[in-house]
């Protein structure tokens, strides 16, 4: 695990040269087709040499949700089993890793008119306001969502208007995950953040200088493709697209990205923090190929 450009992707290559290991995203952005450049996709060549179990498997028209994940992941865990291999998950999406580990309630089911009604409140109010009313009913949902965060503080609502319970409510009573995994935790925080920082911005201006915005405009010329929907929600393509309609110049797209990128980030390191039996490895003063190979050839021995 780990925040935006950690490092996690090379650390996991590098695993799998030395253990028999199987590669399982767990990033809500590389599910995507066609989102390569602005999710920082490994190339090609890569992919092809170490293949990773969830890229790519569905169109940026499509939804994904935390329970598609689970189901999926899953079949890829016991897949790997099966070969004799260890799984190695490896991405930043948090709540796919906790819902996998923890077990995730079973939510109501989606409610299209309540949704609809949500999505026109936000429009005449803003989504930091459709944030705010979900603290007064919601606040422990509230507290751990950006109020820009429309895909989620607009499920969270929907739940409470479905059901006159609030998500966290639905989230205590999470059935118990299945018991034949085990799980090795390893997350990767760089310190200080300002490090961190720097590589952010560094591999944004890469990703700048490879024509994300092309490859934004293809997404967006796409005929059922909207800026709405959750796949262009995602950080950079947002800011982008609304660049390309004309919202800000390309020097504030930059800036926009840029900061909602360390936003992503601080909010991975804040879920992080409060996951237990974890292993943190700062990668800027520890080796963290050694160290995790340490924990893995000693549980493997025993």
């Amino acid at each position: 695990m780990g925040p935006t450009a950690s490092g996690k992707t090379e650390v996991a290559i590098e695993l799998s040269k030395r253990f028999p290991l199987e590669l399982v995203s767990v990033d809500s952005a590389l599910v995507y087709r066609g989102m390569d450049i602005g999710t920082a996709k490994p190339e090609p060549a890569v992919l092809e040499r170490f293949p990773h179990a969830l890229v790519d498997i569905i169109d940026p028209e499509d939804m994904y949700s935390a329970g598609e994940f689970i189901r999926d992941a899953e079949c890829e865990i016991d897949r790997i089993h099966d070969l004799g291999r260890i799984p190695l998950l490896v991405g930043g999406t948090m709540l796919y890793f906790r819902s996998l580990i923890n077990g995730m309630a079973e939510l109501p089911p989606a409610a299209n008119e309540v949704r609809a009604a949500i999505n026109r409140e936000a429009e005449a109010l803003g989504w930091p306001a459709m944030h705010a009313e979900l603290e007064k009913v919601d606040p422990e949902t509230a507290e751990r969502l950006n109020p820009n965060d429309s895909q989620r503080i607009q499920r969270a609502l929907e739940v409470y208007r479905v059901s006159d319970r609030t998500l966290s409510d639905w989230h205590r009573a999470t059935p118990t995950p299945r018991d034949d995994y085990q799980f090795l935790k390893f997350a990767l925080i760089p310190e200080p953040r300002a490090e961190l920082h720097a590589r952010i911005e560094k591999r944004l201006d890469a990703m700048l200088e490879q024509d994300f915005v092309a490859e934004v405009g293809r997404l967006r010329a796409r005929e059922n493709l909207t800026s709405t929907q959750p796949s262009m929600r995602a950080v950079g393509y947002r800011q982008v697209w609304a660049h390309l309609d004309g919202e800000c110049d390309f020097a504030e797209a930059r800036e926009r990205a840029l900061a909602a990128t360390r936003q992503l980030a601080k909010r991975q390191i804040t879920w992080l923090r409060s996951e237990s039996d974890l292993v943190t490895i700062n990668p800027l003063e520890t080796d963290p190929i050694s160290t995790i190979s340490t924990h893995l050839k000693d549980r493997l021995e025993t």
